[in-house]
């Protein structure tokens, strides 16, 4: 006999994943398919794939009894020395900053993306969009290994470390510092909506240390919170590096 699909993609997202699916979430996605007909694995890869999309503290559930899957409520409390998060706690990010690059060097890197531009060593090359080319009547230029990386534009000035703001399925949020490069997670790549989960983590005056043994990266994105944080990025940036003034 078929498992119900409703029961298995519960339990397979949880073992597989750590990831809590909501009752009514996960009954609201399998409404919009077919169950009877789409195989058991491609619906819960589809269930999967939706649930990276959404906004955890709509689609997971809050555990009602185990604390070890979600952050404390006081978590960014700075009296507290150290503690430890045991998790595993998805999580997703809010927002994404490269403290290892100065606020100015990051607004050239946006400007010259406006600008189509690039860097090369130390050459700043203008690049084409590739539609452009087409309709130009050019042949696109296609570059490989080394090259094409050089020529990608990226609104990234720099390899981090990264300061995150992370938050669990109760809406808990707290401030994340890259203690080691986790590599997938670089500014200009990263979706805001990402999801990561938090296995024993040190919490250090409110601030979590993050390395690659701690955290692994599911990926997702959440589509309107990451598109109105890349228009408001440089706006951002222009307002840290001319704040308002303060009148006494």
């Amino acid at each position: 006999m078929a498992p119900e699909p409703h029961a298995y993609i519960k339990k397979h997202l949880l073992s597989t994943k750590s990831l809590p699916v909501s009752e009514v979430w996960l009954s609201e996605l399998l409404s919009t398919q077919r169950p009877g007909t789409t195989p058991l694995p491609a619906l819960t890869q589809t269930a999967l794939f939706r649930l990276l999309a959404s906004d955890f503290t709509r689609s997971l559930e809050i555990p009602v009894s185990n604390a070890r899957h979600v952050l404390a409520t006081d978590i960014s409390n700075p009296s507290i020395k150290e503690r430890r998060i045991s998790g595993p706690v998805p999580v997703q990010i809010l927002d994404i900053e490269d403290i290892g690059s100065s606020v100015w060097s990051q607004v050239e890197a946006i400007e010259r993306i406006e600008r189509g531009e690039s860097i090369r060593g130390r050459e700043i090359i203008r690049t084409v969009p590739q539609a452009v080319q087409v309709e130009e009547g050019n042949s696109p230029t296609h570059t490989t290994g080394e090259s094409a990386r050089q020529l990608t534009p990226s609104a990234s000035s720099g390899q981090g470390p990264h300061r995150l703001i992370l938050q669990d399925c109760r809406g808990t949020k707290v401030v994340a510092i890259e203690l080691k490069s986790l590599g997938a997670i670089k500014l200009g790549e990263t979706a805001i909506g990402t999801k990561l989960l938090i296995t024993n983590a040190i919490v250090a005056r409110g601030m979590v240390l993050l390395d690659p043994e701690c955290v692994t990266v599911l990926g997702g994105k959440i589509e309107g919170l990451d598109r109105q944080w890349k228009t408001g990025r440089k706006t951002r940036l222009l307002s840290a590096l001319n704040p308002p003034e303060t009148t006494s």
